[in-house]
């Protein structure tokens, strides 16, 4: 597989502190100034942030900005690093947004019952048990796929879940997520539920982009780390790359 963007931009941040050229207690560049040296988004730089987090080169000081911890990850060597949370979640509203429009053809009434359970289930965990709450939101988006009647897009959204599960860095985010407590939106996944049991494919679609987007879009002000009055200027910018028409 390609070196994944964040990847690049992680293994040249870590060589310049492996250099010295930012001493351990300095503060990085600010992620404007990244991303514009490496040409990539400011969501980019977040992702390569998180990995030199994992590795113990950096800690991230919400409110103030990215200081150098270390310069040798934690052990000598560079933890595993995996899809990143930021692109696999523009990649979930791509797909499951099509998923979704395609579900709303053929799901069932009954199929729209389990929807409806999943739905109360998140309501009922997101007070207790934010991980239970996220187990459920998975099921709901798996009902969905499974009424396509597509084995492919079944797969397809399993494998979504399964690479939320498995990389490192997509799993610090979540864990910050809830720590913020960050949890399903029931009004965003009922206005899945109502799309699909209108059968209304365009509307359908349009609900799931909605929804992710916003996922999107608290997990770019989760990881605001500094320049916070420079970036309340600077959210709307961010959300235009990632945003879609509805």
């Amino acid at each position: 597989m390609a070196e994944r963007l964040y990847e690049r931009v992680a293994t040249d941040l870590a060589a310049r502190i492996g250099s010295g050229e930012f001493a351990i207690g300095r503060r990085l560049p600010s992620e404007r100034d990244l991303a514009q040296t490496h040409a990539v988004s400011r969501p980019t730089i977040r992702e390569a942030l998180i990995a030199l987090e994992l590795d113990g080169l950096v800690e991230v000081r919400k409110g103030s900005g990215v200081y150098v911890l270390a310069t040798a990850p934690t052990g000598g060597k560079r933890g595993v690093t995996d899809v990143g949370p930021f692109e696999l979640l523009e990649a979930r509203r791509a797909i499951e947004g099509e998923i979704c429009a395609l579900a709303a053809a053929r799901i069932t009434d009954e199929e729209i019952t389990v929807l409806e359970a999943l739905l109360e289930e998140m309501r009922d965990e997101n007070g207790r048990d934010v991980v239970r709450s996220e187990d459920a939101d998975r099921r709901f988006h798996l009902q969905i796929a499974l009424a396509t009647r597509n084995g492919m897009m079944v797969d397809t959204v399993q494998a979504l879940w399964e690479a939320r599960a498995r990389s490192p860095q997509t799993r610090s985010l979540s864990g910050k997520a809830q720590e913020a407590g960050v949890t399903p939106r029931e009004d965003e996944h009922l206005a899945i539920i109502d799309a699909l049991r209108s059968h209304d494919s365009d509307a359908a679609r349009a609900a799931m982009r909605r929804h992710l987007s916003r996922v999107l879009d608290a997990l770019i002000a989760l990881t605001e780390v500094h320049e916070v009055e420079a970036a309340r200027a600077r959210i709307a910018a961010e959300r235009r790359r990632y945003s879609v028409a509805t």
